[in-house]
């Protein structure tokens, strides 16, 4: 009997060990979960490497950079459709660690924020030139992302804010890196973005999302972009929303600030309306 006993309280054991075990695989993780990962490896075009062949010399691929993350899933095994995000030029604040990953997984998407700088020792990048190495930040994110058992590797989409909005429009732009990219995005938001910086073709249905009263990202770009477009490549939306200014949908500035010499400020209309077009135009991306 005292060995029965015995063994039934070894199988009760085992069974709740298995237990425990199968949820700490399934449980989500929290929404500032650190994450590790690589920037995508540069790879040289057809044409550099043509063109190395015929001087005698071999140009390499350059690997990528370490970088830090977060991620945010929601409840359930999935898989689920899934965000890379890329933070603007004064790094992760809380409208990206918080605000959106908060929004978007409770619209059921995997969310990985992508810090750019803090590996590289960047503070902020506001007041010089663009970190051209971000939009292989945003592939690197993609790689990482699609091996998830989580994450339905064929709906992942790239958004970015501001100076991310700029390498999310350049990261999908049509003919640009994504053709060197095996792993594609599926569709792109940019957040009051420089348009003048792109020339509106993209690889994939893209959303831009302007404030009317923007003095750092000119609506007026985004509208001059739209009308020099060739017409190749996937659909371009463009919604500016009137009164907005630049960070319109962070509430991290509702009392506004002056920054660089431009005005940052929270517009609950416009924050709110813009949240309903973003998740509007990823239910039709995507479906569901």
């Amino acid at each position: 009997m005292a060995r029965k006993l015995r063994g039934l309280l070894r199988k009760l054991v085992w069974l709740a060990c298995f237990g425990i075990v199968g949820y700490l695989d399934a449980a989500p993780a929290s929404a500032d979960q650190p994450v590790q990962f690589e920037s995508a490896t540069l790879k040289p075009t057809p044409f550099q490497e043509r063109n190395a062949q015929q001087n005698g010399q071999v140009i390499k691929a350059v690997s990528g950079t370490p970088l830090n993350g977060y991620l945010t899933r929601p409840l359930g095994e999935g898989p689920f459709p899934a965000i890379v995000l890329l933070h603007g030029c004064a790094g992760v604040l809380s409208n990206d660690k918080q605000t959106w990953p908060e929004r978007l997984s409770s619209w059921g998407y995997v969310v990985l924020v992508v810090d750019s700088f803090s590996t590289r020792g960047i503070h902020e990048t506001c007041d010089r030139s663009l970190l051209a190495d971000r939009v292989y930040d945003a592939y690197g994110a993609l790689e990482f992302l699609s091996k998830y058992s989580f994450v339905d590797p064929q709906r992942i989409a790239l958004m970015g804010f501001s100076a991310g909005g700029i390498a999310t429009l350049e990261a999908v732009q049509l003919g640009g890196a994504e053709q060197l990219m095996e792993r594609k995005f599926k569709a792109a938001i940019a957040y009051y973005p420089r348009c003048s910086l792109a020339n509106g073709d993209m690889a994939v249905p893209t959303l831009i999302l302007a404030g009317e009263l923007d003095d750092f990202s000119p609506a007026q770009e985004c509208r001059a972009m739209m009308k020099q477009r060739s017409g190749k490549g996937s659909s371009v939306q463009l919604n500016v929303y009137p009164g907005a200014r630049h960070a319109f949908d962070a509430p991290e500035f509702k009392n506004g600030i002056e920054a660089y010499g431009h005005r940052v400020e929270y517009n609950a209309a416009a924050a709110d309306q813009s949240t309903s077009d973003v998740r509007a135009f990823l239910k039709e991306v995507f479906g569901g």
